[in-house]
């Protein structure tokens, strides 16, 4: 299990995002607008860099919703592959089954 620490740190930063998103998807706008003037997209790079860095989705990393594991993880279900497996072998996740053939 991911260390307590790793796990508030991406769920603040995931807080961040979210907060900061409509205000860069407005600063986004006027970067991609051809019909921006050069100043008013020298302006909108400046306001993209006074963002803070943890409001760049970039930055977020998929983890289990359960176990914090960075890797492995379906993003489908929020889980890591063991512990997807462990409650789908229970029958608690419908429409999963173990493949026969």
């Amino acid at each position: 299990m991911a260390k307590k620490s790793i796990i508030h740190r991406d769920v603040k930063r995931r807080l961040t995002v979210a907060k900061f998103a409509e205000k860069r998807a407005a600063i986004d706008a006027v970067l991609d607008s051809s019909q921006s003037s050069e100043e008013e997209k020298y302006l909108a790079r400046q306001a993209l860099q006074k963002l803070p860095r943890n409001a760049s989705p970039v930055r977020l990393r998929n983890r289990c919703a359960l176990t914090g594991r960075p890797r492995g993880v379906y993003s489908k279900f929020g889980l890591a592959r063991g512990k997807l497996r462990e409650i789908a072998m229970r029958g608690e996740v419908p429409g999963i089954i173990k493949a026969s053939w």
